[in-house]
């Protein structure tokens, strides 16, 4: 069962493989969607909508200025540094239509981190927005960035309304440092020269490298996964199979065209980028962009009379959400579909998502590596909460012992993929490739996992995250999960930390919403009804105001460790 695509029952309406020869590239994808859909909304950012084929349009200005105005050859990289603005996809796909591999940049990078990336990757172009200008000019002498396309937040927004908010980021919240760029373009002027003359289109292949996703540095230095043609048309093509579920009715859940999907993670991670840019946009749907989801108000005022169809977020993201005072305004009447990933979804989370919106969250799994989808929980009832549900249609999973041997179903081991959405490689690093990924295509992903008989996965935790206490493993997603369930945690984190008598002992990091003492919690994880064995009781305590994060929320344990 788990050496094969797995073939056991899937819900009605969900095929369990996918033809991935109907297309041969991305930009085929998005020359179908712009003839299909080309006056249904695509975007929406701070108030505007975009239209397919608005979005068309200036894509192909930004693909025909690169092509006709700098030194860019098609393979090249450019790499994109901006939050959730309209100007994202424009540039994303006109760098591809330009035949340019993308290169997703966190644009909360430090310094030395942005020098990392864009010499690592050979970045020979950077689109930026203007927030982060002063960063550049720091290290751009260091890079081998030889054009350089500045934006500013309203750019895309049309009328005085986008000048307006561009000078509200700077002049007023002082949010735009100064910076000195003199060779650097303004994107608008970029588009109008791009619209002087149509851009070429570039032939490319499957097996051509799109996009380079660098992993989260969580474990190290960040590498780049390079990502195919074939890889994300994969994902793009499993996540469309999944929304194919019937309900009750024998009606197909989510239609083609007609849904709005909120979109408040960044698009320049991996699990939005393949959401939003490739999934919805192949089916025609409309995502509304967040800037800054860390501001719930804003956040709700720009979803609450939507009409959203679907919300794709993470744990700390519905929370932030659910303790809002206006959270209630929020029309939740439409919503069909709510998915989480990104890190592990908590019960008590879940539960107060599924009776304030009526819609229970599918909690989906994936990882830089796999495009990221490698397996996603049913829509709706059919959910098994706890679990990352089904692996992904045309995708074989196995659990394997350290010596690389497969155990048996049931039991815990390193969860390993094999599919056409896992990468080529690590880009520039044989050696680091041949240790996660062998040749017959299994991809080590170091989590560690049970796959039940009915094919549901569970992920228990991290291999670099378990904690040997007197010989037994213990993992900290279950003292975590455990830890959440109190009522005055917000949210927490469990490390091992040396100990003379066990070796190790686990230490919890905790962040709590009212006064709560370490006694307490100790109390709580002993409580008969959680049923955490003795040696998994947190040693120690430490109470903290936030915990280090990555831009989607991420806990980094790392970054505990190392203090």
């Amino acid at each position: 069962m788990q050496a094969d695509f797995w073939n056991g029952k899937r819900p009605e309406g969900v095929a369990n493989t996918i033809d991935n020869t109907q297309y041969q590239s991305i930009v085929e994808v998005f020359e179908k969607s712009f003839k299909e859909y080309a006056d249904k909304p695509a975007f929406t950012n701070l108030g505007y909508t975009m239209s397919y084929r608005q979005l068309d349009k200036l894509s192909a200005d930004f693909a025909s200025y690169l092509q006709n105005h700098t030194t860019l050859k098609p393979g090249d990289r450019i790499a994109v540094q901006m939050p959730n603005l309209l100007q994202f996809p424009v540039a994303v796909i006109g760098a591809m239509r330009a035949g340019m591999v993308v290169v997703n940049t966190n644009p909360l990078y430090t310094a030395r981190e942005m020098k990392h990336q864009f010499n690592d990757s050979g970045a020979k172009a950077l689109v930026v927005v203007s927030m982060f200008g002063h960063m550049v000019e720091e290290i751009l002498d260091q890079t081998p960035i030889e054009h350089v396309i500045v934006t500013n937040i309203g750019d895309m927004i049309p009328g005085l309304k986008g000048p307006l908010i561009s000078a509200l980021m700077k002049y007023v919240k002082k949010m735009v440092p100064a910076f000195s760029l003199p060779s650097a373009v303004p994107l608008k002027k970029a588009l109008k020269l791009g619209a002087d003359k149509g851009y070429t289109p570039v032939s490319a292949t499957r097996d051509d490298v799109a996009v380079l996703q660098y992993t989260g540095g969580t474990t190290g230095v960040a590498k780049g996964a390079m990502l195919t043609n074939r890889n994300i048309l994969a994902n793009m093509l499993q996540v469309r199979a999944n929304l194919q579920q019937k309900d009750s009715n024998g009606e197909v859940i989510y239609s083609v065209g007609r849904e709005t999907v909120v979109a408040p993670l960044p698009l320049y991670h991996i699990y939005s980028f393949t959401v939003h840019l490739m999934c919805m946009f192949e089916t025609g749907n409309h995502s509304v962009l967040i800037t800054n989801p860390r501001d719930p108000k804003m956040f709700i005022k720009s979803i609450k009379d939507r009409g959203i169809t679907g919300f794709v977020g993470l744990n700390t993201l519905f929370v932030s959400l659910m303790d809002h005072e206006d959270f209630k305004l929020i029309d939740f009447s439409k919503l069909k579909m709510s998915m989480s990933g990104g890190t592990a979804l908590v019960k008590d989370t879940s539960d107060r998502w599924e009776q304030a919106t009526g819609v229970r969250i599918s909690e989906a799994y994936g990882l830089t590596e796999c495009s990221p989808a490698v397996s996603c929980n049913p829509l709706g009832e059919l959910a098994q909460v706890g679990t990352v549900g089904l692996p992904m249609p045309s995708t074989a999973l196995k659990c394997i012992d350290p010596e690389g041997n497969e155990v048996a179903v049931g039991e815990r081991g390193e969860l390993c993929v094999q599919g056409e959405q896992v990468m080529k490689g690590y880009w520039q690093r044989p050696e680091a490739t041949a240790e996660v990924l062998d040749a017959d295509g299994w991809f080590r992903t170091g989590d560690v996992a049970v796959i039940a008989e009915d094919g549901f996965v569970s992920i228990v935790d991290r291999i670099k995250d378990l904690i040997l206490v007197s010989g037994f493993n213990v993992y900290p997603n279950e003292i975590e999960d455990v830890v959440s369930s109190h009522p005055k945690v917000v949210n927490c984190a469990v490390i091992g930390v040396p100990d003379d008598k066990s070796g190790e002992a686990p230490k919890l990091f905790v962040v709590t919403n009212g006064e709560v003492s370490k006694e307490e919690l100790i109390a709580h994880c002993k409580d008969k009804d959680h049923g955490l064995a003795g040696y998994k009781i947190p040693r120690y305590v430490e109470f903290r105001d936030e915990l280090p994060m990555t831009p989607v929320g991420k806990i980094l344990r790392r970054e505990l460790r190392d203090l």
